[in-house]
């Protein structure tokens, strides 16, 4: 895995948690790797790792059976959507529109260019 600078690197391994349950990769319920297990895999400090988890346990997104490991929570899923869509709303949208400020474009341009990218990668 590859760390932007510009976002602290446990919250990135928290995006990468997240999208492994929303891609059905982990399942609801399912045992997740352990912080060591997770350490080794992304080659960080498990430190990080075990802040990762804390993060996601407090939002309820994954929780911890004493003893035995970390499980995916039963509704994770909308909850991680639900976190994600704030994040969109309150990080990536208004930057979104600043730069179509910026830069001079309209939502017709930008469907245009969508098309074309969809058609594209398809």
């Amino acid at each position: 895995m590859e760390f932007k600078e510009t976002q602290a690197i446990y919250l990135q391994i928290g995006d990468y948690v997240c999208e492994q349950i929303l891609l059905g990769r982990w399942m609801e319920g399912e045992r997740i790797p352990s912080v060591r297990e997770l350490g080794v895999d992304l080659q960080v400090n498990p430190n990080t790792v075990m802040r990762t988890y804390d993060f996601l346990q407090g939002n309820e997104m994954i929780y911890n059976k004493r003893g035995v490991g970390y499980f995916v929570a039963e509704d994770a899923k909308s909850k991680i959507i639900i976190y994600r869509k704030k994040q969109f709303l309150e990080q990536e949208l208004p930057l979104f529109f600043k730069n179509l400020q910026i830069l001079g474009m309209d939502f017709q341009e930008i469907a245009i260019q969508y098309e074309t990218f969809i058609k594209n990668n398809d």
